[in-house]
């Protein structure tokens, strides 16, 4: 998969691919961490 990069527009294109499965990493964690950040706390019920 490691394939020497002979030309700039080599090495552009290896990290343009490497930037958009970042992105679509961010975009699929995101909302998955803001959902557990904001969830509501259940009430709990204390009895003496």
């Amino acid at each position: 998969m490691v394939k020497p990069l002979h030309t700039l527009v080599d090495y552009y294109t290896h990290i343009k691919g490497i930037e958009y499965l970042i992105c679509v990493a961010f975009f699929v964690a995101f909302p998955v961490f803001f959902k557990y950040v904001n969830k509501e706390a259940k009430a709990v019920t204390v009895k003496k």
